[in-house]
Protein backbone atom coordinates (compact mmCIF):
# COMPACT_ATOMS: atom_id res chain seq x y z
CA UNK A 1 0.00 0.00 0.00
CA UNK A 2 1.49 3.04 -0.89
CA UNK A 3 1.76 6.04 1.85
CA UNK A 4 -0.37 9.34 1.41
CA UNK A 5 -2.30 11.40 3.05
CA UNK A 6 -5.85 10.77 3.45
CA UNK A 7 -7.00 14.36 3.60
CA UNK A 8 -6.03 14.59 -0.04
CA UNK A 9 -8.58 12.06 -0.85
CA UNK A 10 -11.04 13.51 1.24
CA UNK A 11 -10.74 16.76 -0.43
CA UNK A 12 -10.95 15.26 -3.62
CA UNK A 13 -14.28 13.86 -3.01
CA UNK A 14 -15.42 16.67 -0.91
CA UNK A 15 -14.95 18.75 -4.42
CA UNK A 16 -16.57 16.45 -6.79
CA UNK A 17 -19.73 15.50 -4.16
CA UNK A 18 -20.14 19.20 -3.93
CA UNK A 19 -20.15 20.12 -7.75
CA UNK A 20 -22.89 17.53 -8.17
CA UNK A 21 -24.94 19.41 -5.59
CA UNK A 22 -24.36 22.66 -7.29
CA UNK A 23 -25.13 20.74 -10.95
CA UNK A 24 -28.60 19.53 -9.59
CA UNK A 25 -29.71 22.77 -8.26
CA UNK A 26 -28.50 24.15 -11.77
CA UNK A 27 -30.35 21.86 -13.41
CA UNK A 28 -33.35 22.79 -11.61
CA UNK A 29 -32.37 26.42 -12.47
CA UNK A 30 -31.83 27.72 -9.42
CA UNK A 31 -29.29 30.02 -10.24
CA UNK A 32 -29.51 33.53 -12.47
CA UNK A 33 -25.57 33.88 -13.00
CA UNK A 34 -23.44 31.65 -15.11
CA UNK A 35 -21.45 28.99 -13.64
CA UNK A 36 -18.42 27.11 -14.82
CA UNK A 37 -18.15 23.98 -13.66
CA UNK A 38 -14.88 22.04 -13.14
CA UNK A 39 -15.81 18.40 -12.97
CA UNK A 40 -12.56 16.65 -13.56
CA UNK A 41 -10.30 19.20 -12.14
CA UNK A 42 -10.32 18.27 -8.91
CA UNK A 43 -6.99 16.68 -8.50
CA UNK A 44 -5.41 19.98 -9.44
CA UNK A 45 -7.27 22.37 -7.39
CA UNK A 46 -6.72 19.95 -4.23
CA UNK A 47 -2.68 20.16 -4.87
CA UNK A 48 -2.44 23.56 -5.72
CA UNK A 49 -3.88 23.97 -2.40
CA UNK A 50 -1.78 21.65 -0.66
CA UNK A 51 1.34 22.69 -2.26
CA UNK A 52 0.84 26.75 -2.41
CA UNK A 53 2.17 28.79 1.34
CA UNK A 54 0.19 31.38 3.16
CA UNK A 55 2.38 33.73 1.58
CA UNK A 56 1.58 33.07 -1.83
CA UNK A 57 -1.40 34.30 -3.44
CA UNK A 58 -3.73 32.79 -6.51
CA UNK A 59 -5.25 34.36 -9.62
CA UNK A 60 -7.60 32.41 -10.69
CA UNK A 61 -9.58 32.52 -14.10
CA UNK A 62 -13.90 32.36 -14.69
CA UNK A 63 -13.63 28.78 -14.38
CA UNK A 64 -13.12 28.97 -10.74
CA UNK A 65 -15.15 26.84 -9.04
CA UNK A 66 -13.01 24.16 -7.67
CA UNK A 67 -9.99 26.66 -6.16
CA UNK A 68 -12.91 28.42 -4.30
CA UNK A 69 -14.76 25.04 -3.11
CA UNK A 70 -11.39 23.42 -1.81
CA UNK A 71 -9.95 27.17 0.05
CA UNK A 72 -13.29 27.43 1.64
CA UNK A 73 -14.08 23.67 2.19
CA UNK A 74 -17.46 25.49 2.40
CA UNK A 75 -19.94 25.01 -0.06
CA UNK A 76 -22.93 27.18 1.75
CA UNK A 77 -21.08 30.55 1.46
CA UNK A 78 -20.24 29.64 -2.04
CA UNK A 79 -23.99 28.59 -2.77
CA UNK A 80 -25.19 31.95 -1.30
CA UNK A 81 -22.50 33.86 -3.95
CA UNK A 82 -24.39 32.60 -6.82
CA UNK A 83 -27.84 33.20 -5.37
CA UNK A 84 -26.78 36.54 -4.73
CA UNK A 85 -27.16 36.59 -1.30
CA UNK A 86 -25.28 38.91 1.66
CA UNK A 87 -24.48 35.93 3.04
CA UNK A 88 -22.40 34.72 0.01
CA UNK A 89 -18.57 34.76 -0.24
CA UNK A 90 -18.64 37.93 -1.89
CA UNK A 91 -22.15 39.42 -0.35
CA UNK A 92 -23.51 38.98 -3.51
CA UNK A 93 -21.80 40.97 -5.40
CA UNK A 94 -19.28 38.95 -7.32
CA UNK A 95 -21.19 35.89 -8.43
CA UNK A 96 -19.40 33.02 -10.13
CA UNK A 97 -16.86 34.33 -12.81
CA UNK A 98 -15.41 37.52 -10.50
CA UNK A 99 -15.48 35.13 -6.87
CA UNK A 100 -12.43 35.83 -5.41
CA UNK A 101 -11.66 35.48 -1.78
CA UNK A 102 -8.79 37.24 -0.41
CA UNK A 103 -9.25 35.64 3.43
CA UNK A 104 -7.98 32.56 1.47
CA UNK A 105 -5.28 34.11 -0.66
CA UNK A 106 -7.38 33.96 -3.48
CA UNK A 107 -6.84 37.18 -4.75
CA UNK A 108 -8.71 37.77 -7.88
CA UNK A 109 -10.85 36.24 -10.39
CA UNK A 110 -12.17 37.58 -13.70
CA UNK A 111 -14.41 37.01 -16.66
CA UNK A 112 -12.21 38.32 -19.15
CA UNK A 113 -10.45 35.87 -20.84
CA UNK A 114 -6.61 36.28 -19.67
CA UNK A 115 -7.18 39.72 -17.82
CA UNK A 116 -5.99 37.39 -14.69
CA UNK A 117 -2.76 36.99 -15.79
CA UNK A 118 -1.57 41.10 -16.38
CA UNK A 119 -3.42 41.67 -12.83
CA UNK A 120 -1.13 38.63 -11.17
CA UNK A 121 1.68 40.23 -13.03
CA UNK A 122 1.21 43.93 -10.96
CA UNK A 123 0.87 41.68 -7.89
CA UNK A 124 4.09 40.30 -7.99
CA UNK A 125 6.10 43.45 -9.04
CA UNK A 126 4.19 44.82 -5.90
CA UNK A 127 5.78 41.82 -3.62
CA UNK A 128 9.09 42.27 -4.90
CA UNK A 129 9.10 46.06 -3.99
CA UNK A 130 7.68 45.22 -0.74
CA UNK A 131 10.03 42.90 -0.20
CA UNK A 132 7.69 39.98 0.48
CA UNK A 133 8.49 36.24 -0.06
CA UNK A 134 4.96 34.97 -1.41
CA UNK A 135 4.75 33.55 -4.77
CA UNK A 136 1.97 34.36 -7.42
CA UNK A 137 0.25 31.53 -8.19
CA UNK A 138 -2.17 32.33 -12.05
CA UNK A 139 -4.72 29.96 -13.04
CA UNK A 140 -5.35 30.22 -17.10
CA UNK A 141 -6.21 27.81 -19.49
CA UNK A 142 -5.63 26.81 -23.75
CA UNK A 143 -8.12 29.19 -24.83
CA UNK A 144 -6.34 31.89 -23.07
CA UNK A 145 -2.70 31.31 -24.34
CA UNK A 146 -4.22 32.35 -27.48
CA UNK A 147 -4.08 35.74 -25.78
CA UNK A 148 -1.37 38.52 -26.27
CA UNK A 149 -1.89 38.78 -22.31
CA UNK A 150 -0.27 35.05 -21.89
CA UNK A 151 3.17 35.97 -23.83
CA UNK A 152 3.34 39.40 -22.42
CA UNK A 153 2.91 38.66 -18.65
CA UNK A 154 5.75 35.75 -19.03
CA UNK A 155 8.16 38.05 -20.74
CA UNK A 156 7.22 40.81 -18.01
CA UNK A 157 7.54 38.08 -14.90
CA UNK A 158 10.86 36.97 -16.56
CA UNK A 159 12.00 39.97 -17.21
CA UNK A 160 11.60 41.78 -14.14
CA UNK A 161 12.97 38.12 -12.01
CA UNK A 162 9.02 37.69 -10.24
CA UNK A 163 8.12 34.51 -9.03
CA UNK A 164 5.58 33.08 -10.14
CA UNK A 165 3.75 29.81 -10.98
CA UNK A 166 1.85 30.17 -14.40
CA UNK A 167 -0.57 26.73 -14.44
CA UNK A 168 -2.69 26.22 -17.76
CA UNK A 169 -5.68 23.87 -17.42
CA UNK A 170 -5.47 22.01 -20.93
CA UNK A 171 -8.70 20.57 -21.56
CA UNK A 172 -8.93 21.16 -25.33
CA UNK A 173 -11.50 23.16 -25.08
CA UNK A 174 -12.07 27.03 -25.53
CA UNK A 175 -16.29 27.89 -25.65
CA UNK A 176 -17.44 25.20 -28.35
CA UNK A 177 -14.08 24.78 -30.58
CA UNK A 178 -11.09 22.13 -29.96
CA UNK A 179 -7.49 23.21 -30.04
CA UNK A 180 -6.92 21.47 -33.86
CA UNK A 181 -10.37 23.49 -35.10
CA UNK A 182 -9.08 27.35 -34.34
CA UNK A 183 -5.53 27.56 -34.22
CA UNK A 184 -1.83 25.66 -34.69
CA UNK A 185 -0.69 23.61 -31.83
CA UNK A 186 1.63 25.16 -29.28
CA UNK A 187 4.94 23.63 -27.57
CA UNK A 188 4.62 24.93 -24.00
CA UNK A 189 8.20 23.34 -23.46
CA UNK A 190 9.90 25.02 -26.58
CA UNK A 191 7.87 28.58 -25.50
CA UNK A 192 9.17 27.91 -21.85
CA UNK A 193 12.83 27.61 -23.02
CA UNK A 194 13.01 30.33 -25.09
CA UNK A 195 12.56 32.47 -22.45
CA UNK A 196 14.52 30.62 -20.01
CA UNK A 197 11.98 28.95 -17.50
CA UNK A 198 11.22 25.79 -16.19
CA UNK A 199 8.05 23.48 -17.83
CA UNK A 200 6.48 20.51 -16.32
CA UNK A 201 3.75 18.49 -18.12
CA UNK A 202 1.41 16.83 -15.92
CA UNK A 203 -1.69 14.39 -17.32
CA UNK A 204 -2.21 11.42 -15.15
CA UNK A 205 -4.38 13.60 -12.14
CA UNK A 206 -2.22 11.78 -9.49
CA UNK A 207 -2.83 14.28 -6.55
CA UNK A 208 0.22 13.09 -5.07
CA UNK A 209 2.34 13.50 -8.15
CA UNK A 210 0.79 16.79 -8.61
CA UNK A 211 1.51 18.27 -5.47
CA UNK A 212 4.96 16.97 -5.25
CA UNK A 213 5.59 18.05 -8.47
CA UNK A 214 4.04 21.94 -8.11
CA UNK A 215 5.50 22.22 -4.70
CA UNK A 216 8.92 21.43 -6.34
CA UNK A 217 8.08 23.90 -8.99
CA UNK A 218 7.11 26.32 -6.71
CA UNK A 219 10.01 26.32 -4.63
CA UNK A 220 12.47 26.53 -7.72
CA UNK A 221 10.37 29.65 -8.65
CA UNK A 222 11.13 31.38 -5.22
CA UNK A 223 14.56 30.14 -5.11
CA UNK A 224 15.58 31.65 -8.92
CA UNK A 225 13.21 34.53 -8.79
CA UNK A 226 11.72 33.83 -11.98
CA UNK A 227 7.83 32.26 -13.45
CA UNK A 228 7.68 28.70 -13.78
CA UNK A 229 4.90 27.19 -16.43
CA UNK A 230 2.99 24.13 -15.48
CA UNK A 231 0.52 22.54 -18.53
CA UNK A 232 -1.32 20.46 -17.11
CA UNK A 233 -3.67 17.97 -19.34
CA UNK A 234 -7.32 17.25 -18.24
CA UNK A 235 -10.55 16.44 -19.65
CA UNK A 236 -13.71 18.63 -18.11
CA UNK A 237 -15.99 15.74 -17.61
CA UNK A 238 -19.97 15.79 -17.72
CA UNK A 239 -19.90 16.11 -21.47
CA UNK A 240 -22.90 14.09 -23.30
CA UNK A 241 -23.39 12.93 -26.93
CA UNK A 242 -26.90 14.88 -28.91
CA UNK A 243 -29.17 12.94 -31.36
CA UNK A 244 -28.23 14.56 -34.70
CA UNK A 245 -28.51 13.23 -38.23
CA UNK A 246 -25.25 14.49 -39.40
CA UNK A 247 -23.60 12.42 -36.34
CA UNK A 248 -24.38 8.35 -36.72
CA UNK A 249 -22.85 8.09 -33.11
CA UNK A 250 -24.49 11.65 -32.03
CA UNK A 251 -22.75 15.08 -31.81
CA UNK A 252 -20.50 15.39 -28.57
CA UNK A 253 -21.26 18.75 -26.36
CA UNK A 254 -18.41 19.61 -24.64
CA UNK A 255 -20.96 22.86 -22.38
CA UNK A 256 -18.62 25.67 -21.37
CA UNK A 257 -20.85 27.14 -19.04
CA UNK A 258 -24.39 25.53 -17.18
CA UNK A 259 -25.27 22.57 -15.98
CA UNK A 260 -24.06 18.81 -16.94
CA UNK A 261 -27.50 17.20 -17.71
CA UNK A 262 -26.37 13.46 -17.53
CA UNK A 263 -24.38 13.78 -13.86
CA UNK A 264 -26.14 12.39 -11.51
CA UNK A 265 -26.18 12.02 -7.66
CA UNK A 266 -24.41 8.62 -6.57
CA UNK A 267 -22.68 7.05 -3.50
CA UNK A 268 -19.40 7.25 -5.30
CA UNK A 269 -19.65 10.11 -8.03
CA UNK A 270 -17.23 8.58 -10.68
CA UNK A 271 -18.03 10.00 -14.26
CA UNK A 272 -15.83 7.87 -16.48
CA UNK A 273 -13.77 4.99 -15.88
CA UNK A 274 -10.25 6.26 -16.94
CA UNK A 275 -7.55 8.12 -15.77
CA UNK A 276 -9.60 11.25 -16.91
CA UNK A 277 -11.43 11.56 -14.03
CA UNK A 278 -9.86 12.07 -10.33
CA UNK A 279 -11.54 9.73 -8.64
CA UNK A 280 -10.78 6.78 -10.78
CA UNK A 281 -7.37 7.27 -10.22
CA UNK A 282 -7.83 7.66 -6.01
CA UNK A 283 -9.29 3.29 -6.67
CA UNK A 284 -5.00 2.93 -6.78
CA UNK A 285 -4.96 4.27 -3.22
CA UNK A 286 -8.17 3.00 -1.38
CA UNK A 287 -10.14 -0.41 -1.65
CA UNK A 288 -13.99 0.79 -3.47
CA UNK A 289 -15.48 0.10 -0.44
CA UNK A 290 -13.70 2.85 1.88
CA UNK A 291 -14.10 5.04 -1.04
CA UNK A 292 -17.79 4.54 -0.93
CA UNK A 293 -18.06 5.05 2.55
CA UNK A 294 -15.79 8.17 3.06
CA UNK A 295 -18.27 9.50 0.17
CA UNK A 296 -21.51 8.75 1.39
CA UNK A 297 -20.32 10.34 4.45
CA UNK A 298 -19.17 13.23 3.01
CA UNK A 299 -22.30 13.54 1.19
CA UNK A 300 -24.51 13.52 4.19
CA UNK A 301 -22.75 16.34 6.08
CA UNK A 302 -22.54 18.57 2.37
CA UNK A 303 -26.60 18.22 2.74
CA UNK A 304 -26.98 18.92 6.64
CA UNK A 305 -24.70 21.68 5.67
CA UNK A 306 -26.67 23.73 3.05
CA UNK A 307 -30.01 22.37 4.79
Amino acid sequence: MKNFDISIIKKILWLRLAQVIVNELYKKKEFVVPIHLALGHESLAVSVDAAISYKDNLFVSHRNIHYNLTKMQSLKEELDEYYLKKTGIGQGRLGSMNLFNKEKNISYASSILGNNLPVGCGFALGNKVKNENGVVFIVTGDGAVEEGAFYESLIFLKSNSLPAVIIIENNDWSLSTKTNERRTSIDFDKFAKSLNIDYLYLQDNDPFNYQREITLLRQKALQKRTPVLVEVKLTTLGYWYMEHPDFPNGKFINYHAGPAPEIQEMEYPLIESSINDPLYVLKQYLPMDKLVKISCELAFLLKEEIK
